[in-house]
């Protein structure tokens, strides 16, 4: 069942063999385009607030090398360890996600408070909650295969769990990671074999939720902005029509590297969430399509290798990590292109960042740690 093996570029893993390189070798170009793509985003913005335009360039190259040397201990590490820190992370995170809220404690920024500061790095608890959630689900929804048709057993605990998280994150305020955190939920509990009418009556159930929500101010001014941006050009659409303008400006072959117009400070932060507009200005078509093609063999891949897992416990944790930089890539693609209300959420790898990037190299790490020890373990 596993692929024949292959030699991992020298130096990245210390000579190790890796049992699919598609998947580190996605990873890997994804984070070139975004080293380019973060300085050229960025430098005119960070000229303006530092003085030295490669700013953020070095702040992102940093976590980058932290990331990769993350995902290098995870892949070397057997994914079913994991199991033994599954609760002691879980607690850790949610006790973070409470830190957070405390006056003092949590560092506001833009209106939302979602960071800890901890010796001068701001670290978003919000973004490990990710991880924390697929650990568990994978490790219950395994060890409990036989009960996830019942209520009580299989839905009722793990969906307990993931609200428990929510719940804090929705206080930030943050509804972009909250929904994930659901969706990774129920998505997980489908491919589990969770029956349908009890996912449906659960998010039946969250429609009203949802609604309430959506009538707090700003998020309703979101979605209202999303159906209709030019209705206020200068505020709430004033993102998304700047988005626009960047691919339509960027056409089929782009204005070429270091020639978007909209990063001088039309799009707030395009450095961050609208980094993806950036690249369709100054690469074009062609450059969206390489992206996007790039992430669906990382989806691909991470798919087959839970589907050849050699237990459920690393096919959930598989199928998990898949989700996790799988959506929120085509969340934010449809963000910026108008095809969705905006959330808030990073184009992974690409995006300039910190806890959010350090979570996608975990992912990629435990990716190629269940593909490595499923193919060495009979």
């Amino acid at each position: 069942m596993a692929e024949t093996a292959v030699k991992a570029p020298a130096g990245l893993l210390g000579g190790r063999r890796v049992s699919d390189p598609w998947v580190l070798m996605c990873a890997l170009l994804l984070v070139g385009i975004g080293l380019v793509m973060v300085y050229s985003a960025s430098s005119a913005l960070a000229l303006k607030r530092t003085g030295d335009a490669a700013f953020f360039f070095k702040a992102h190259l940093v976590r980058v090398l932290l990331g990769l040397a993350v995902m290098v201990l995870l892949a070397g590490y057997d994914y079913l360890r994991l199991r033994r820190w599954t609760y002691p992370l879980l607690g850790l995170v949610f006790l973070a996600l409470l830190l957070v809220l405390i006056p003092g404690v949590g560092h506001t920024a833009g209106g939302a408070t979602r960071w800890l500061r901890l010796a001068g790095v701001s670290l978003q608890p919000s973004e490990l909650a990710k991880l924390a959630l697929v650990i568990y689900l994978a490790y219950y929804l395994s060890k409990h295969q036989d009960q996830v048709k019942t209520f009580s057993r299989g839905m009722l605990p793990p969906l307990g769990v993931a609200m428990l998280m929510v719940a804090p994150v929705l206080l930030e305020p943050d509804l972009g990671i909250s929904i994930t955190l659901v969706v990774l939920a129920m998505g997980m509990l489908f491919v589990a074999g969770a029956r349908l009418v009890h996912l449906a009556l659960l998010a039946a159930a969250g429609v009203p939720v949802l609604y309430l929500l959506l009538s707090r101010g700003y998020w309703l001014d979101r979605m209202l902005s999303f159906l209709s941006p030019w209705k206020d050009p200068s505020d709430t659409g004033f993102q998304i029509i700047h988005s626009f303008l960047a691919f339509g400006s960027g056409g089929v072959m782009g204005a070429g590297l270091g020639a978007s117009k909209q990063k001088l400070f039309y799009l707030p932060e395009p450095h961050t969430d609208f980094i993806f507009s950036v690249l369709g200005e100054e690469l074009g078509l062609w450059g969206v399509l390489l992206v996007l093609a790039i992430f669906m063999v990382l989806v691909w891949r991470g798919l087959k290798i839970a589907l050849e897992a050699g237990d459920l416990f690393g096919s959930y944790l598989a199928l998990g990590c898949t989700l996790i930089v799988g959506l929120q890539a085509f969340v934010n693609a449809g963000v910026v292109m108008g095809l969705l209300p905006t959330k808030g959420l990073t184009l992974p790898f690409i995006s300039y960042g910190g806890s959010s990037l350090i979570t996608n190299f975990a992912c990629v790490g435990i990716l190629l740690s269940v593909a490595g020890h499923s193919g060495r373990r009979p």
